[in-house]
């Protein structure tokens, strides 16, 4: 059984994530399992770069396979922003509700058809030789006006989707993992690995 080792301490996203690889011969294990304590510096200037950082930084500690992923929201208005800032967008040590503010307050007097966004995935798999791939999903939106909704985390209760006429905090789980961008982006990963699984 091969590891594959996820750089998170997430147990919801380790969860997800042995859902969508079962039938691989992997035992899939946290980074913190594997011996890798260190905080990594995710300096990069897109989700793509910081989740290569992350895996490389694990990679290099343990060898095997090893996942990362970076996420966040990019608002079409503010030219992509919060992008890689999402989690900080208001400041260190943000609040939910202080990021959700400071997004409503930037949108203020903006109309609906002008305030799309999407929210954004990126995985890096490191290969046990060194080599890597990345995959990217997306879940398309518009910002609400007001925060609706208590079943999501982050930007949720305001990240509105026309087509199902709620916020991603007002769906139930079931529904926001088979449309979200995470899911869609695991879903990629899964695929990648079984074409190289195949080789």
């Amino acid at each position: 059984m091969k590891r594959f080792i996820v750089a998170t301490r997430n147990k919801g996203k380790i969860k997800e994530i042995r859902e969508i690889l079962a039938g691989f011969p992997f035992e899939i294990i946290t980074m913190e399992e594997a011996g890798v304590t260190d905080e990594i510096q995710e300096n990069g200037s897109t989700f793509e770069e910081n989740a290569l950082i992350k895996a490389r930084a694990v990679f290099e500690k343990t060898g095997g396979f090893v996942m990362a992923d970076d996420s966040g929201l990019e608002v079409d208005y503010l030219d992509g922003a919060p992008g890689v800032y999402s989690a900080r967008f208001a400041g260190m040590g943000a609040s939910d509700d202080d990021n959700n503010k400071k997004l409503l307050s930037l949108m203020e007097g903006v109309p609906l058809e002008k305030r799309t966004a999407r929210f954004v995935c990126a995985i890096a798999v490191v290969l046990p030789d060194g080599s890597y791939f990345i995959v990217r999903g997306t879940c398309e939106g518009f910002i609400g006006f007001k925060p609706e909704g208590d079943q999501g985390f982050g930007y949720d209760p305001l990240f509105f989707m026309p087509e199902y006429g709620k916020t991603i905090a007002q769906m139930k789980p079931s529904l926001k993992n088979a449309i979200s961008h995470r899911g869609k982006a695991l879903r990629l990963m899964a695929e990648e690995l079984r074409k190289r699984f195949k080789e």
